[in-house]
């Protein structure tokens, strides 16, 4: 009988030993679709998960209009946000509409520039990359323009050549004066590229 309950007790030390060792892992589970994010964190420890996933979504939300932010930097800020939880080793998993590692963003095409490619008013999906070639569609952030939807025309180092889809080219008298009214042809650096129009 002392074997039986011996026995019994080491099995049970076992089951537990695994369980810590293949369950114990805390890991925290980003999903984003372009507009909204969600997010589940795993883990024995005693902490504020409600907090640690508010604060994560709110980090992500401010992520996806950010120009400089990539996926190893977003990795690791919330790495830092769990170890401000007291989650030293979390593992850190994205998912979302577009793929394992991808931050997608809905946008707003606003204006006409780029017909009969994207209609004004439309929406378009962006993949979070700075990872782009001639003939993209990109948004970009233009010093001289501000936020903008244009095509790669051309690609010189880290300067990024960016045209409109529509040539057509009209006038306006403004105040006495005869204007040019046509689409926007500018340089961009890489920097200022938000991301690449993969859906419309």
């Amino acid at each position: 009988m002392a074997k039986k309950i011996i026995l019994a007790l080491i099995i049970i030390i076992l089951i537990v030993f695994l369980g810590i060792v293949f369950l114990g892992n805390d890991s925290v589970d980003i999903y984003i679709d372009g507009e909204n994010v969600s997010v589940e964190t795993t883990t024995f420890a005693d902490i504020d998960k409600h907090g640690l996933n508010e604060k994560i979504c709110d980090y992500t939300l401010n992520v996806m209009n950010d120009t400089t932010t990539d996926i190893s930097s977003y990795k690791n800020n919330v790495g830092n946000l769990c170890r401000e939880y007291g989650l030293e080793d979390a593992e850190i998993n994205l998912d979302s509409s577009i793929g394992s590692n991808q931050i997608p963003v809905i946008i707003y095409v606003d204006g006409t520039s780029m017909l009969p490619t994207l209609q004004d008013g439309q929406t378009v999906l962006l993949n979070k990359t700075h990872n782009v070639n001639v003939g993209d569609i990109v948004v970009a952030d233009s010093d001289e323009y501000g936020g903008i939807i244009k095509r790669v025309d051309q690609i010189n180092g880290n300067n990024i050549h960016l045209v409109s889809d529509n040539k057509e080219i009209s006038y306006e008298y403004i105040n006495g004066y005869l204007y040019e009214i046509k689409g926007i042809s500018t340089w961009v650096d890489i920097s200022d590229i938000n991301g690449v129009v993969i859906d419309y």
